[in-house]
């Protein structure tokens, strides 16, 4: 499959290797350039909700997916697609770009909301719900 790269990417190194050739390379070299979690995991083999998500993201090169599935390691070839990742709640659309490599798709779609405590009534105490907002 032969993406077009845009041409801010093209100066973009994973661990002294340019774009272009992680784009071509086999996933067993690829794998060998990840860091140490990331590498057991894939040699482990995919999930058959990852092969699921791959085998759709290879037959809708165009198409945003929608997917549940966190613990997939971002991929060369999933570089300038959009992915709809699952938060517990909705579904948070992420653009791929070449500094994802190697991370987690669950790490760009967040599962908590930052509680505030300040002031009274909602986001407040217990003992402050009911006290007057004036």
């Amino acid at each position: 499959m032969s993406t077009k790269i845009p041409s801010s990417w093209k100066k973009f190194r994973y661990r002294g290797v340019p774009l272009e050739e992680l784009m071509a390379m086999p996933l067993e070299k690829f794998i060998e350039l990840l860091p140490a979690r990331a590498r057991r995991s894939l040699k482990k083999g995919f999930t058959p909700e990852q092969r699921v998500l791959l085998n759709k993201l290879r037959r809708y090169p165009k198409k945003e997916i929608r997917t549940h599935v966190r613990d997939m390691i971002i991929l060369p070839e999933m570089i300038g697609r959009r992915i709809a990742v699952h938060n517990g709640k909705e579904f948070v659309s992420i653009r791929i770009n070449p500094l994802m490599i190697g991370h987690y798709l669950g790490e760009f779609a967040i599962t908590n909301v930052p509680v505030k405590h300040s002031g009274i009534g909602k986001g407040g105490t217990r003992s402050t719900k009911f006290l007057s907002k004036k």
